[in-house]
């Protein structure tokens, strides 16, 4: 899933096409979340593909963790918490951006 497929475009003052702001769900923590320590290497794309089997879903475990302003790679020794259930994130997402 590409995060911004679900942005709307619209068209600048000078006729230039840009993206409205893109709206993230609050993910609350679940019993069903699973725990981990990272590891020297991991990064939030090789996580998401790991865990969803969709390398693009990176955004989910950034926001889950408030990590990844500006780079996928994930410091050794942290803690993470990786959502499950992230069916209803991605359908939330979807109704905040609708189009």
């Amino acid at each position: 899933m590409r995060r911004y497929e679900s942005t709307d475009i619209t068209k600048r003052f000078d006729g230039k096409k840009v993206y409205k702001t893109t709206k993230y769900p609050l993910i609350t923590p679940q019993d069903s979340d699973v725990i981990l320590i990272s590891n020297d290497g991991d990064t939030l794309d090789n996580l998401s593909f790991k865990f969803y089997n969709d390398p693009t879903l990176w955004w989910i475990i950034a926001l889950a963790n408030n990590i990844g302003k500006g780079r996928l790679s994930v410091q050794p020794g942290l803690q993470l918490r990786i959502p499950v259930n992230v069916s209803s994130i991605i359908t939330e997402f979807h109704n905040l951006n609708k189009v």
